[in-house]
């Protein structure tokens, strides 16, 4: 029986505020009645209420048989455990991650005709427990069986399970090669969900690439289709990337505005993990006096004059300013730069002249320009030289959200 999604909300408020269904009124709609909290939950969980998606979920599978609707079933516990990887409850995540595992090999033993459905679910697994390689496999087998099906829905899913594993381990042309053939999918079918999570992989993706503008434009494009489908659970995350953007960009004071505003949008107690995060970016660049920002991650620093600096193609200038910012106030003469920097026994004939034209070209980078101080950061000492103990330098944590632990290594960005 064919019945749109309002007559299943409209049916499951009923029966979740009555309990006549127990005395034998809906005694025969077990399934329909797990249909109706089935639905209900996605809305909870779009709307960022996990605890009560979590709890109509569980309702959920009490009421679906596992025999006539395991891939219903299966989905369900896709979203438990994201959801308890969001709330960094890494026991119910196993749970559920285990019951995911034993449903799936069942129904190969039964189902010796795989689909891609199964191949997609499977893809799902190996990601849970970071065989990262295997998942990749499954999702292109998932991917070429739905469209020997013609079914654009597992494809969508399928090509943003690809681009997000691809940008996991950094191989940025493959990432923009199937979210562009997402792109093209989701033309054809409708997936606000998966349209506003690949504007995010899309922004996150020109992010790593330098385009922070086409960046910018993607995380706006992911903000108006979760607005226009009123789905709150993955806002904080686009704004955290837009205040990690930012941050990226030298321009501080908007990135802490964006992850202040992540922070008034998400429930600390629901979203612990992005709680988390947004905790950790905000303690990495939280110091408006801070001179210079030091980001080695990305090659950059940021002069609170000059604004961002490019050192990309400067390796050496970098590992100087590196040396020298660390250590402020303590003095490096030429042999210690010889040894520190060029690996080299010092010798005159070769190392004054390189030193000194290194040091010059280090300080046209980073010295402001047009004030009374001719050397604000580095000072020259002796026969060598030392970072100003006065000025105040910061550098990016590399790790800043790297030890906040991701349960079964799940996105909440990704599709069930």
């Amino acid at each position: 029986m064919e019945l749109d999604i309002q007559h299943f909300i409209e049916l499951a408020q009923t029966v979740i505020e009555s309990d006549d269904w127990e005395e034998g009124r809906l005694k025969n709609s077990s399934i329909l009645l797990g249909e109706c909290y089935y639905r209900m939950a996605k809305i909870h969980y779009d709307q960022a209420a996990l605890d009560k998606a979590e709890k109509l979920f569980v309702k959920a599978l009490v009421r679906l048989e596992e025999k006539n609707d395991i891939f219903q079933c299966f989905k369900i516990y896709g979203f438990l455990i994201r959801i308890y990887s969001e709330m960094q409850n890494s026991e119910s995540a196993e749970v559920y991650i285990t019951k995911s595992e034993e449903l799936l090999d069942r129904m190969h033993r039964e189902q010796p005709q795989v689909s891609s459905d199964f191949y997609y679910n499977v893809g799902i697994l190996k990601n849970y427990r970071g065989l990262f390689a295997e998942a990749r496999e499954n999702f292109l087998l998932s991917y070429k069986k739905a469209q020997e099906g013609n079914d654009p829905g597992v494809q969508a899913k399928a090509l943003y399970s690809l681009s997000l594993n691809f940008f996991n381990i950094r191989e940025f042309e493959m990432v923009r090669f199937y979210l562009d053939k997402l792109a093209q999918v989701l033309q054809i079918i409708k997936k606000d969900y998966l349209y506003g999570s690949m504007y995010l992989l899309y922004g996150n993706l020109f992010a790593e690439l330098g385009d922070y503008q086409k960046s910018l434009t993607n995380y706006a494009k992911a903000m108006q289709v979760l607005q226009r489908k009123n789905c709150w659970n993955l806002y904080g995350y686009v704004l955290l990337s837009i205040g990690i953007l930012y941050k990226k960009m030298g321009e501080f004071s908007k990135a802490l505005m964006h992850y202040e505003l992540a922070s008034n949008v998400c429930d600390e107690k629901r979203f612990r993990r992005l709680a988390s995060l947004i905790r950790a970016e905000i303690a990495d660049v939280n110091d408006s006096n801070v001179d210079l920002y030091l980001d080695r991650q990305n090659r950059m620093v940021y002069e609170k004059t000059l604004g961002p600096v490019d050192f990309k193609h400067r390796f050496v200038l970098l590992e100087i300013l590196f040396l020298l910012a660390r250590n402020p106030g303590q003095y490096f003469n030429k042999e210690d730069l010889s040894k520190s920097i060029w690996h080299d026994e010092y010798n005159p004939l070769i190392h004054d002249k390189l030193i000194y034209t290194s040091v010059s070209r280090l300080r046209k980078l980073i010295e402001p320009k047009n004030t009374d101080v001719k050397r604000r950061y580095i000072l020259r000492e002796k026969d060598g030289y030392m970072f100003n103990p006065h000025v105040k330098a910061r550098f990016h944590r590399e790790s800043a959200g790297a030890d906040i632990p991701k349960i079964g290594n799940v996105e909440i960005t990704s599709p069930v």
